[in-house]
Order: C-alpha cells, then structure tokens, then sequence
C-alpha cells in the first residue's frame, strides 16, 4: 500500500514537472474549467487562495528528485576467482524462485554482486529477505539509491 502510493506520488511529481516550465498551463487550465460543459451545461468555478498559490510557487522552486534512499536483498557478494559464474548462477535461481521480483547483477571492482527488489521501507525489505531466506540463507538488506525506473519494472 505504501509502495503504491510512493509510486502514484512520484509519479505524480514527475508528470507536474513539465507544468513548471509553462506558467500558463495554469491559467490555461482555469479558464478551460469555467467554460460550460458541451453535454450538461456545467460550469465549474475555481477560487484560488493565497496560501494555495504561495505553496505551488514554493513547490515550483523546488527541484524534483530522480532518485531517493531505498533497500534492496544482497542474495550474493563475492570477489573470487569464479564469482562471476556464481553471480550468474544466482541471478538465474532467483528469477526462477521469485518471478516478478527485479533482480540486479552489479560488478564493482573487484566484487560482483547480486541484489534483489526495489523496497521503500525496511519493512517491505524485511518481508522480501523473509521470502528470499530459504534459498538464499546468506541474504542481507542493503541500502541503496533507487530511481523512478526501478519502481516502474
């Protein structure tokens, strides 16, 4: 529930962004909303208070984020002589494991890793690891930094 609304949240930021850039689409939009409805005739009228306007000019100043602070499922870190194999080996249990769960295979010198998930709460992390821990007892959480992407696959 909370991850959904994360989402539909940075979502919505990303889709208000363009509007920043056009001052007028505002105003565009009011006027639209006072014309009467073809169907029914309906008119809509929009006040617009100062506090209202002074909290969208505050928000417009404010850059939006493209990535934030979330956690991911370390199934595999290893820096030996066949830990790429291992990686791959590890990737492909998981993804046969837990269809539908995204899963990373990363190399920073000099270790491969494979992590798992796109989680925005430790909790959610706590509950994939609780899932994850029979065929991957050594798992860990792991802080890391996700983008809009990653939510959205």
């Amino acid at each position: 529930m909370r991850r959904t609304f994360a989402i539909i949240l940075l979502l919505s930021a990303l889709a208000a962004a363009p509007m920043r850039a056009d001052a007028q689409k505002l105003q565009s939009f009011k006027h639209r909303l006072s014309e009467p409805a073809f169907a029914t005739g309906a008119r809509v009228t929009a006040t617009e208070y100062a506090e209202a306007a002074q909290a969208v000019a505050q928000a417009e100043r404010i850059p939006a984020r493209s990535s934030f602070r979330g956690y991911r499922i370390c199934i595999f870190l290893d820096n030996g002589q066949n830990a790429r194999a291992e990686a791959l080996r590890a990737k492909l249990l998981f993804e046969e494991t837990c269809p539908g769960t995204a899963v990373y295979l990363t190399y920073e010198n000099p270790y491969w890793r494979v992590t798992a998930g796109n989680c925005l709460t430790t909790e959610e992390a706590v509950i994939l690891k609780g899932r994850i821990a029979p065929n991957f007892p050594k798992a860990f959480i792991k802080n890391e930094e996700l983008t809009l992407s990653d939510l959205l696959h």
